[in-house]
């Protein structure tokens, strides 16, 4: 099986959705070996900052000279970037390799359980066992919807993280902040350590009763481990890192949005309580340095500027507006926005009230993408005066913001990772 191939047979599961449950994944990694059961786990979930977390701890245990691997979602250009080796994407022939091991297993899933697999169980289940044969150190898993019954969930992890909580994907969550938290803090197992960044009252208190129930710690930011003296830099902040077990002076995360520090804060802490001691500050250092998080707050453009952000819910538009007026000396923005049918858009483009000059209303080639038309729509209700055209790609979204773009306008794209990968692909090129 080559790469194509394997793409071609993931593909064929797409439109299988996300099915929430355990069961398929218990017996399809029993069929394997259980490979995920072979090396220590970190374990992500949250609403925002999931990826920038598990790249952020995985770039301090590439540091410390670990063989990390790294699962993420959802890719931006290529599949193959789900899976990380000490901060390198699985080559393709790697790739290919890791799903020509698991497609026999996904027969016999198949014909047991008379359902097909999904998507991203068999990422999922790709993932485990290409770590497992490339012998990793400790893996940085990140969940991919919610938690408890999330594919990812059969981890025994040694560190679980919620790095933030807000109302997201009501139909399998629930509605409330407290459903929402207690979905995601079911990845938190006996013997394993809870690290949380900054969560709603409403769930703290969730949190700490999860942990006090499991009898485990917890440990919180804000509380536990903090930021201090926090200073925009060229490129990113610099900060002190007051970590649970010790202090980390003047470290540098090159990535744009104050919020970035907070995940790296959280990033920090769950390395730490990995290990149960402080880590080596030029470690420290070192990691957070190097951590590189594509499609998030990303500058792939100067003349004119051009930000991408996979921002896809109105808390993710708050730390990209906070961010476009805090660190980028542009008058007007030209936003080029798409977005899924399930998304608050109002609610997200209201966000960009005063910032935007005009918006390109667009829509990523998914099944689930919101129409042009009813983007259209809501920037008249939230937005009036703003105007807004609406284009078939988001290729054609872009062309036509450069083509409208002067001297001191900037151009940002967002609203869903899925625009933003094909923004990505249409300004840089393949990844």
């Amino acid at each position: 099986m080559d790469c194509t191939e394997a793409v071609a047979f993931l593909d064929r599961h797409i439109e299988l959705g996300w099915k929430p449950g355990l069961e398929r994944m218990e017996r399809f990694t029993e069929l394997m070996g259980s490979p995920h059961l072979e090396y220590p786990i970190i374990h992500v979930t949250g609403t925002n900052g999931k990826t920038t977390v598990a790249r952020t701890a995985s770039a301090i245990l590439t540091a410390l000279g670990l063989k990390v691997g790294t699962y993420t979602s959802p890719h931006l250009q290529r599949v193959e970037e789900r899976f990380e080796v000490s901060g390198e994407v699985a080559s393709p022939d790697a790739f290919a390799q890791a799903i020509e091991d698991i497609a026999p297993f996904v027969d016999v899933l198949e014909a047991e359980t008379g359902e097909r697999a999904t998507y991203f169980e068999l990422t999922t289940a790709a993932a485990f066992t290409f770590f497992s044969e490339v012998a990793v150190d400790v893996a940085v898993i990140e969940v991919g919807l919610g938690g408890r019954l999330d594919a990812t969930n059969i981890v025994q992890s040694e560190v679980a993280v919620v790095t933030g909580i807000s109302i997201e994907h009501t139909e399998y969550l629930g509605v409330t902040l407290e459903s929402i938290g207690a979905e995601k803090l079911a990845i938190l197992k006996p013997g394993g350590v809870l690290v949380t960044g900054e969560l709603p009252e409403a769930v703290a208190g969730l949190a700490s009763a999860r942990a006090a129930e499991i009898g485990t710690e917890h440990r919180a930011f804000g509380r536990d481990f903090h930021v201090d003296d926090l200073k925009l830099a060229i490129g990113g902040w610099s900060m002190d890192v007051e970590g649970v077990h010790a202090r980390y002076p003047d470290v540098y995360i090159p990535m744009h949005g104050r919020h970035q520090a907070t995940n790296a804060a959280v990033a920090v802490a769950a390395v730490e309580e990995l290990f149960g001691k402080e880590l080596p500050d030029d470690v420290v250092r070192e990691g957070l340095a190097a951590v590189r998080s594509i499609g998030r707050i990303e500058v792939v453009g100067h003349d004119p500027l051009i930000v991408i952000d996979g921002a896809h819910n109105p808390e993710a538009f708050a730390a990209l507006a906070t961010t476009l007026e805090e660190e980028f000396p542009v008058l007007e923005w030209t936003l080029v926005i798409g977005a899924m049918r399930d998304k608050e858009i109002d609610n997200m483009l209201a966000l960009m009230e005063g910032l935007v000059s005009q918006i390109i209303a667009t829509a990523a080639g998914h099944e689930r993408a919101l129409a042009q038309g009813d983007i259209s729509a809501a920037a008249a209700r939230v937005l009036a005066g703003v105007p807004v055209t609406e284009v078939a790609s988001v290729a054609d979204g872009v062309a036509l913001a450069l083509q409208s773009a002067s001297d001191v306008d900037g151009i940002v794209v967002a609203g869903s990772f899925y625009v933003v990968g094909e923004a990505r692909a249409a300004l840089v090129g393949p990844s």
